[in-house]
């Protein structure tokens, strides 16, 4: 079996924790690739050849996995995160089970879920992205809301006027989409998720689409340009006037997941929600 290793350079015990694990790998016959940090960021991965890697491990939070695939480039090879940072929806081992975590996954006992992704262009220029939790518009330097208008498969839909809109995955439905009052999707579901930010109509509420349909966001504000951040890292300006597509990417992240893990206890874990198991 063969194993990449990445660290996150901005938590402190990152590299030390990776070391750990690179030793408990390589007694258990892994071959480990492994790469220190640098002040350039996540990964370094261009000098690290994974020709026949059976998986990556990544650790710190959800968003050093984000920039690692990111960094790396719609990787093909199934990940896992081990979460050093927060919540960790997506870097769902936790440090105190981090051995028999390993373990499992020396020994097979995992799944690879492909997981659905977004890709979004502006029309008639450059301005392409891709997303694994969402694709935000924002209003940016704009001081007051901004105006767009929504088509899905073509048909128009409405014409919000909000601080922005958020178009997620269900694996990006706990994320931004959470905090601005979206819905909590299944990880496995073929959907897309439009949720308003901060919308003026209190009756502007979030949609799910279907998989296979598309948005057109055409922006309307005059004053200044909206800005565009796919998973928080990507970003550029959109105009007025212009009409940003999104749909689903051709490609699938492919995310390990542990068979001990289920999404319902990684919820009641990291959201704290209370009441009584029966």
């Amino acid at each position: 079996m063969k194993i990449a290793l990445f660290s996150s350079p901005y938590i402190d015990s990152s590299e030390g924790v990776a070391v750990e694990i690179s030793r408990f790998l390589q007694k258990k016959g892994v071959e480990v690739l492994m790469k220190k940090n640098s002040e350039s960021g996540v990964g370094q991965t261009h000098d690290i050849e994974l020709t026949n890697t059976d998986l990556i491990i990544s650790l710190g939070g959800d968003g050093t996995l984000l920039k690692l695939i990111h960094q790396y480039g719609l990787l093909d090879i199934p990940i896992i995160g081990i979460n050093l940072g927060h919540l960790g929806f997506m870097a769902a081992i936790q440090i105190t089970d981090l051995y028999s975590s390993l373990q499992d996954l020396i020994q097979g006992a995992y799944q690879s879920q492909e997981r659905l992704m977004l890709q979004g262009r502006i029309s008639d220029r450059k301005g392409d992205c891709f997303a694994i939790n969402d694709i935000v518009i924002h209003r940016a330097a704009n001081p007051s809301l901004i105006e767009m208008s929504i088509y899905v498969n073509g048909t128009y839909v409405n014409t919000f006027e909000a601080d922005g809109m958020i178009i997620a995955t269900p694996t990006g439905s706990t994320a931004y989409s959470l905090a601005a009052g979206g819905p909590i999707l299944a990880p496995d579901l073929e959907a897309i998720l439009i949720t308003p930010i901060c919308a003026h109509t209190i009756s502007n509420r979030p949609i799910v689409l279907a998989a296979h349909q598309e948005v057109d966001i055409e922006y309307l504000s005059t004053q200044y340009a909206a800005e565009v951040r796919a998973d928080g890292l990507t970003h550029f300006n959109l105009n007025k006037g212009e009409i940003f597509k999104i749909k689903k990417h051709d490609k699938r992240l492919k995310l390990v997941n542990l068979n001990k893990q289920d999404p319902f206890s990684i919820l009641r874990s990291k959201l704290g929600w209370s009441g009584k198991l029966r």
